[in-house]
């Protein structure tokens, strides 16, 4: 395979776009036998033309599996200072120190906010050509707990700023190399680390080998949260989700609203300073946002519109989320139902996908997105097994912004924090949930077909992830340089 910025590789392109079909095949050259059932789009062939098994498994001689091990030296890849630099572009200048601060943390911290790095380095590496919809920033603190409609607790990818129509193995890379990074910061041992990362490729391989063998429609809602546990011999990591469950139970906006706002003469409650993470508005800003909540209604689905015409607006703050996140426009919106009870909603900014400009390289057409909200929203529906009822989009100032319910009973995994015989249960955990996602935007026999029986695939995904790795520690060590030496304006501990 070539590496740097030369010609594409010819299986780059191997396979078209999964989007059209679930084959592959262009639904214009599909012929029904039977002239009495003609081929309707959207759908498949009566009698398909190939194998999808037998497609991914030819894309071996292609793409042989060992060649995921590869991290191509590129003479061209930015200065990761200049990358984090050109990254706060477009970001409200005073929480760009804050950004830095949280990358400077760690590699890990770093490995968060730099997915625009990596995927100028994945572009660069083999891929099959093989599209789904990938959530292109799949790292391990990316998985979380929040509740279902009814209040149940699911577990699932969780954050989906970056999505896009792209290469399954960059998710897979991602998640491999962060579970790395995230076992050297615990102290873990390095064949830990490396083992957690082949147990996550592993059970992404076992889970599309598991959801091909099954009925469509069983594979689509297959690996019930209930049984994820045994699935990915997670025994070890019981406890531990025991513990984030119990408190992923309590994280409700009346909890956020008590601790958070304050009770207003005449009735009625409002949001508390608390700089710089949580911040009134000005009363203009306020109300742009709450009038943009007008456009969000009519991206929800119907049946959810009483329940919203039960609620009164009655505060906005400004509220500073997440790693990559940190400087982008991010609001939490205050309302009371008729019995005072809170629901805070998050209307946050939504930028293009850091992924774009580095899709054609790896031969994926450049998306066509008219409103960045929608994309982000459409992807997470895309992915997710269950996701949120209040998810939509809207608009403030003529910038795009997504919605969805704030601490709607969220917890998560630090993966930082795990021991080294919990790490490797929680890799497996994340690889079988990341397959489950890629599953409904792609055939798994394909992918099954292609990742094969044997565990190939698994130790060359390893490799990448060790080397990669230390790839992200040089990079981080290059920004905190650079913070020490005054060049770049760092905020530390917010």
């Amino acid at each position: 395979m070539t590496g740097g910025g030369g010609e594409v590789p010819e299986a780059r392109a191997a396979v078209a776009s999964t989007d059209a079909h679930p084959n592959g095949a262009a639904p214009d050259a599909a012929q029904s036998p039977d002239p009495r059932v003609p081929f309707v789009r959207g759908f498949a062939e009566r009698t398909p033309k190939s194998s999808p098994k037998h497609d991914g498994r030819a894309l071996r001689d292609r793409v042989p599996r060992s060649a995921h091990a590869e991290l191509p030296a590129d003479t061209a890849r930015p200065d990761p200072v200049t990358a984090v630099q050109q990254s706060n572009e477009g970001r409200l200048p005073d929480l760009v120190p804050i950004r830095v601060g949280r990358m400077a943390a760690g590699p890990f911290a770093f490995l968060r906010g730099s997915a625009g790095l990596m995927a100028h380095d994945l572009a660069r590496t083999p891929v099959t050509g093989i599209g789904t919809q990938i959530c292109g920033d799949a790292h391990a603190a990316n998985f979380g707990l929040y509740a279902d409609a009814r209040g149940g607790l699911v577990i699932d990818l969780n954050d989906f700023d970056e999505t896009a129509h792209g290469p399954w193995e960059w998710d897979v890379k991602r998640l491999a190399t962060s579970l790395v990074l995230a076992g050297r910061e615990a102290g873990a041992a390095e064949d830990a680390c490396r083992q957690a990362a082949f147990d996550a490729a592993g059970a992404y391989r076992h889970t599309m080998r598991l959801l091909a063998k099954l009925p469509a429609l069983d594979a689509w809602n297959a690996i019930a949260d209930e049984e994820l546990v045994s699935h990915t011999d997670a025994h070890d990591l019981l406890g531990t989700l025991e513990r984030v469950s119990e408190k992923a139970r309590k994280n409700t906006s009346g909890r956020y609203a008590a601790k958070s706002t304050e009770p207003v003469d005449g009735g009625g409650r409002r949001f508390v300073d608390s700089p710089p993470v949580l911040r009134r508005v000005p009363d203009a800003e306020a109300a742009a946002v709450a009038a943009s909540l007008g456009d969000w209604t009519e991206t929800l689905s119907e049946e959810f519109l009483p329940l919203m015409a039960r609620h009164a607006i009655q505060d906005v703050a400004f509220r500073v989320v997440g790693t990559g996140s940190v400087g982008n426009r991010s609001y939490v919106v205050l309302l009371l139902d008729h019995r005072g009870e809170p629901l805070v909603l998050q209307v946050k900014e939504a930028r293009p996908s850091v992924l774009v400009p580095h899709l054609p390289l790896a031969g994926f057409p450049t998306p066509e997105v008219t409103h960045e909200g929608r994309r982000v929203v459409l992807g997470q529906k895309r992915m997710q097994i269950v996701s949120d009822i209040l998810l939509g989009w809207t608009q403030v100032g003529g910038r795009p912004f997504q919605v969805r319910q704030f601490r709607n009973r969220k917890g998560s995994v630090d993966p930082a924090d795990l021991g080294a015989d919990q790490l490797d249960d929680y890799g497996r955990m994340t690889g079988a949930l990341l397959a489950r996602a890629h599953a409904h935007s792609v055939d798994p026999l394909l992918v099954a077909g292609y990742c094969g029986k044997n565990d190939s695939l698994d130790a060359a995904i390893a490799e990448f992830a060790v080397a990669y790795a230390d790839r992200t520690e040089a990079d981080h060590a290059a920004l905190v340089t650079a913070v020490r030496g005054g060049l770049v304006e760092a905020e530390m501990g917010v």
